[in-house]
C-alpha cells in the first residue's frame, strides 16, 4: 500500500510542530510545578496536624483548654451529638464521644497530617484523609437546606488535594518520599508510597 501527498498549493510558511513544549514553559513549569505541590503538600497536611494539636492540648482555638483530650474532652462529641440532618444522623450520634470513635479520629489527624507534611505514605494518607472527609461530609450532610455549597465543600476540596499530591509523589520535592520510597519494605510493597 502506498500513500501519495497532494501537492502543496499555497505559498504559507510551513510551520514544524513538537510533543514538546516550548522551553520557557518546561522551565516555568518544571521549576514553579514542584514547589507549588510541595507547598500544597505541606499546608494540607499542617491542616491536619493544627487540628490534633488544638483538639489534643485545647489551644483555644476551636477548642478551649478545658475540653481538650488530654484534660478528658471528647474530639468528636461537640460535633457528632449536635448534627441536625443527613440520613446517617442517629449513627453519628450514636458514636459521639466513644473512646473508640475519639481515639481513630485523633490518630487518623495526627497520622495524616504528619504523614503529608513529611511526604512519606502519602497513598495511605490520601486514602485514611480521603475516608475521614467522607465521614465528615456525611456527618454534616451538606445536600441539607442551607449549605452554600451542597456538594462540593472542603471536605471534599481536602480529599482531592490529598488524592492529587499522593498521585504526583509530591513527597518528592521538600520531604521525605524519595527516602521513603527506597526502603526495601516499601518496594516490595508499593501501596505504601
Amino acid at each position: 500500500m502506498t500513500t501519495t501527498t497532494a501537492p502543496r498549493t499555497t505559498d504559507a510558511p510551513v510551520v514544524e510542530t513538537t510533543s514538546q513544549p516550548t522551553v520557557a514553559a518546561t522551565e516555568k513549569v518544571g521549576k514553579v510545578g514542584p514547589v507549588a505541590f510541595a507547598a500544597l503538600r505541606i499546608a494540607t497536611g499542617f491542616v491536619f496536624l493544627w487540628a490534633f494539636l488544638d483538639k489534643t492540648f485545647g489551644l483555644g482555638y476551636s477548642t478551649p483548654t478545658e475540653r481538650a483530650w488530654i484534660n478528658g474532652g471528647s474530639p468528636t462529641n461537640g460535633f457528632l451529638s449536635h448534627l441536625e440532618s443527613g440520613p446517617l444522623k442517629g449513627f453519628f450520634n450514636a458514636i459521639a464521644g466513644n473512646w473508640l470513635t475519639d481515639t481513630l479520629f485523633m490518630l487518623g489527624l495526627l497520622g495524616v497530617g504528619v504523614a503529608v507534611i513529611a511526604g512519606a505514605g502519602l497513598r495511605i494518607a490520601a486514602v485514611a484523609g480521603s475516608f475521614m472527609m467522607l465521614m465528615m461530609w456525611l456527618a454534616e450532610w451538606p445536600l441539607a437546606a442551607g449549605s452554600s455549597n451542597p456538594i462540593v465543600d472542603y471536605h471534599v476540596v481536602y480529599a482531592l488535594v490529598l488524592i492529587v499530591v499522593a498521585a504526583y509523589g509530591a513527597g518528592r520535592y521538600f520531604g521525605l518520599g524519595n527516602w521513603w520510597s527506597s526502603l526495601t519494605f516499601v518496594q516490595r510493597n508499593p501501596w505504601l508510597r
